[in-house]
């Protein structure tokens, strides 16, 4: 089973302050997390963790990323905006169908642009001066699979470019005089095993030997992206980044030290591995309802967390104030006016009465981030339990002025 990080005592002291629901995140597992990671790709001198701002977009957050030797990885412009505010000078700026706005901030903020598509570098020079750095993002088509395992299908995806592209590119951009180059490549997304990313980086690597022999371009880096997942069910077992850094380390000194190309930087964007362990969904039981099955009814609903309406994701819950309650098998639902805003389907849970404390797991990464206002439901709180265990909030609640706000003086 899954423990959450926080005691129903403290939660309920919480509650007494921000009523339910809110997502609550957990310093002391965010920087652990961090130094994790630095520790296991220690051996590289260039490494850098680029934390998917996506995942999480909440400066608090990421000012404990920054505070743990990591820069920011963004996909717009108002991200763009939030890291450089914050202070960030590591940033990379991986977007796609980039307007040419967009295109000139990320450089007069210092950002690595890692252009998604070969026809955006034509777009990308109209619109402003090539910088010194550039990245591509590779796409290599076809199956991904680990063993007889299909993690899944590159050539459906719409991000990246061909092999034959990629080549096009680097010596186009190195022609036109751009003097650090480095690819970007991601073929799976959260992956529950060790070997995903040593077997990206086997991909990689061979392709950084093949550019060098091929094209006579030695690249300065290479972007790993995301991918690696975390075990949201909890009969899975949860990856171990020493053990990943360690294997991609193994396929690091045989091919790429191998060929002379052992000055080659790795770079991460692990938005998901990084928090999603370390967000919980706080949500309150209000109704029970029995037709053709049961429902729990709770406060919260696919405005605080998408992922299961959207995906049919599965996230673990705990009745903390109930945990030792009869088992009984249960629909967990919010309150839109959708038949998919369902956190969780034909579970088997302890009795949860009304007022009970829930916590819905693993929702640190793409949880509060992917919310919506449907039904003029609005976005909840962010409350960060602090290392030294005292509750600080970190974003408020929305408030129905907040939904007016944009329509304001539009006949309303």
């Amino acid at each position: 089973m899954k423990e959450p990080f926080i005691s129903l005592e403290t939660l309920e002291d919480i509650c007494q302050d921000y009523p339910t629901p809110f997502h609550l995140y957990d310093e002391k597992g965010i920087r652990e997390k961090a130094r994790a990671l630095n520790k296991a790709f220690s051996w590289n001198p260039g490494f850098k963790e680029y934390f998917a701002v996506k995942a999480t977009p909440t400066p608090a957050i990421l000012k404990i990323l920054q505070e743990e030797n990591c820069g920011v990885d963004c996909a717009t412009e108002v991200e763009l905006m939030m890291s450089k505010e914050l202070g960030f000078k590591d940033i990379m700026f991986s977007s796609n169908n980039t307007p040419a706005h967009e295109y000139q901030y990320a450089k007069s903020i210092g950002a690595t642009i890692n252009l998604d598509a070969y026809e955006q570098i034509t777009f990308l020079e109209e619109v402003i001066d090539l910088p010194d750095r550039l990245s591509l993002r590779y796409n290599p088509g076809g199956v991904f699979a680990l063993g007889t395992e299909i993690m899944d299908h590159p050539q459906d995806s719409k991000f990246g470019m061909t092999k034959a592209q990629l080549y096009r590119g680097l010596s186009e951009l190195k022609e036109k005089g751009v003097s650090s180059l480095g690819i970007h490549s991601f073929l799976a997304s959260n992956t529950v095993t060790n070997d995903y990313y040593p077997e990206l980086a086997k991909e990689l690597f061979q392709l950084a030997v093949d550019i060098k022999n091929d094209l006579g371009i030695s690249l300065d880096f290479i972007n790993l992206s995301g991918g690696i997942g975390v075990n949201y069910r909890p009969e899975e077992v949860a990856n171990d980044i020493a053990i990943i850094g360690q294997g991609v380390k193994k396929v690091y000194d045989a091919i790429l030290a191998e060929n002379g190309l052992d000055h080659i930087a790795l770079y991460t964007e692990l938005g998901r591995f990084m928090l999603a362990p370390h967000g919980h969904l706080i949500t309150k039981v209000l109704h029970r309802k029995e037709t053709y099955k049961k429902y729990v009814g709770v406060d919260a609903s696919a405005v605080n967390l998408l992922r299961p309406a959207m995906y049919g994701s599965y996230h673990h819950i705990t009745n903390l104030s109930n945990p030792e309650g009869s088992i009984e098998v249960v629909d967990v639902v919010g309150s839109l006016c959708e038949n998919n805003d369902k956190f969780a389907k034909d579970r088997s849970l302890p009795q949860a009465r009304p007022n009970d404390l829930l916590v819905i797991h693993d929702t640190g990464a793409h949880g509060f981030s992917m919310g919506y206002q449907y039904n003029g439901r609005l976005r909840s709180a962010e409350i960060l339990l602090q290392e030294n265990g005292q509750a600080r909030l970190i974003r408020r609640a929305e408030v129905a002025e907040d939904y007016f706000a944009t329509i304001r003086g539009y006949d309303f």
